[in-house]
């Protein structure tokens, strides 16, 4: 079948329609600055971003298990700052390290507060500059919003939205992911404040950061939530399922699991409408729906999303969405199958299966839509794969490190724990970072005798292949690191309104 690709009338939003202004003479307090030129670390199209300069700086969410936990000591989870400049004596290391408020957030996901797409056509804010960390705990459901700007490697808070807030204005709880899109701040959440479903999204206004409210006007069937991304030229919304809070806070449930109760469907959704318009399911053995990736170039209508795990035979897999006729359709197109291994070497909780599941918990696609980079936790591999065809993608390359058996080592260090779990890519291709946790609760079942917290960085070859670089890899001591973001922008934080 062939993937159609054809310029569709872009739409016109009002999730957050603002007066425009000169400058920065109109501001209201807590109001972040306009400027008279777009910021520079924008670009209107991903074949113009990947022309950026390399990134010098990484943003990293780093957890404290025990604070999470709420045990005798715990500390604040903490956003990190990691020196990425080659030619800093600081170069792979941490530069700084700023605590939360409070113990027990449990930081997540996060993202800026405007980026590439405030450059649509009909975004009203195209003059807003890429100022803003939000970062969401995804156990506390309080938004910390950081300034980077007056001090990049000293970010400095400056607004928590607490939960109270986000539950009164949008009945959610567990606030996940957080993308800028032309017209406002998206952000998802798994639950609501009791932790049952159902999961959704709702909107931050893309100035002062107040909550909006709820996104969805008819939600249709959809009830799971976890990731959600945008088609922007087709004017449609995704989202993916996980599980609510009291099916996941806790760990893996092996009930909920082997009864196939936690996620297996994609949602699409008409993006200017706000409505569900189709629910495409994978099968329920095939258990968490977690990361979508749709192509960067506004042209294309595909993308790749990745299952943790198939109760069938514990293999995990990529599946390609695209769009048929009028219609989106889905298909599995990459495999990846579990491993044997002894029982006695695997964590209670696997070891009546006598296999490691690769257990895809991220993936992420190059700004030129070229190679899907394949996070495979459980056996301690990053798999890259020549997306050319998305119907048909080709391995081109592995790194080994972590693992639940394996513990590969990385140059500098002895066996690790944990495994490639958060990817994230430059925006030239070249550089990709790995982290080692996945959720406090769910380290502490597939790697009971604990998670090294470490980031490491892999050099790409243009042609396909890629290898650890020898001098990067960071121990976050007591802490855990999980999302990184690249200063200016990554493979993951903006989207395009132009090819």
């Amino acid at each position: 079948m062939r993937l159609r690709e054809q310029a569709l009338p872009l739409p016109h939003s009002a999730a957050c329609i603002t007066r425009r202004r000169p400058a920065a003479l109109m501001m209201r307090p807590g109001a972040h600055p306009l400027t008279l030129r777009p910021d520079p670390s924008f670009y209107p199209s991903p074949r113009l971003a990947q022309e950026a300069p390399p990134e010098k700086l990484a943003y990293v969410a780093a957890i404290d298990p025990a604070g999470i936990a709420g045990a005798r000591g715990g500390e604040p989870d903490a956003l990190a700052v990691v020196d990425l400049d080659p030619a800093s004596p600081g170069y792979g290391t941490l530069s700084s390290m700023i605590e939360m408020p409070h113990v027990g957030d449990e930081l997540h996901h996060f993202g800026w507060n405007a980026c590439s797409a405030s450059l649509c056509p009909w975004a009203p804010n195209p003059h807003v500059e890429r100022r803003y960390l939000l970062v969401p705990g995804l156990r506390s459901s309080r938004i910390h919003v950081f300034d980077v700007k007056p001090d990049p490697r000293k970010p400095s808070l400056v607004k928590v939205i607490e939960p109270g807030e986000i539950a009164h204005r949008t009945g959610y709880s567990r606030p996940h992911t957080i993308h800028c899109g032309p017209d406002g701040l998206y952000v998802n959440a798994l639950g609501n404040p009791e932790g049952d479903g159902p999961g959704g999204i709702f909107i931050l206004d893309c100035e002062s950061f107040d909550v909006r409210g709820r996104w969805e006007v008819d939600r249709g069937p959809q009830e799971l939530a976890y990731d959600f991304w945008w088609h922007l030229g087709y004017d449609t919304l995704l989202s993916s399922e996980w599980g609510t809070p009291n099916m996941v806070e806790s760990g893996v449930v092996p009930e909920l699991l082997l009864g196939k109760k936690y996620g297996h469907r994609l949602h699409v959704w008409d993006l200017r409408r706000r409505r569900h318009v189709q629910a495409l399911d994978l099968g329920d053995e095939h258990q968490m729906v977690l990361e979508l990736r749709p192509a960067h170039d506004p042209t294309k209508a595909y993308g790749f999303l990745g299952v943790v795990v198939s109760v069938a035979d514990l293999s995990a897999s990529v599946w390609t969405w695209y769009r048929d006729g009028e219609r989106w359709a889905i298909r599995k197109t990459i495999t990846i199958p579990a491993v044997p291994a002894e029982a006695s070497k695997l964590p209670p909780l696997l070891q009546g299966f006598g296999a490691v599941p690769p257990l895809i918990t991220d993936i992420n696609l190059s700004l030129d839509d070229r190679f899907l980079y394949v996070s495979c936790w459980g056996t301690g591999e990053l798999k890259q794969y020549d997306v050319s065809n998305p119907l048909a993608p080709r391995e081109v390359g592995s790194v080994q490190i972590g693992g639940i058996v394996n513990r590969t080592a990385h140059p500098k260090t002895g066996p690790l724990t944990g495994g490639p779990q958060m990817v994230e890519i430059s925006r030239d291709g070249k550089r990709v970072y790995l982290t080692s946790s996945l959720y406090a609760a769910w380290d502490a079942q597939f790697y009971p005798d604990g998670v090294v917290g470490w980031m490491t960085k892999i050099d790409v070859d243009p042609r396909g292949g890629m290898a650890i670089d020898p001098r990067f890899c960071i121990d976050f001591g007591r802490r855990r690191p999980h999302q990184v973001r690249l200063e200016g922008g990554d493979a993951s934080s903006d989207s395009y309104c132009y090819p």
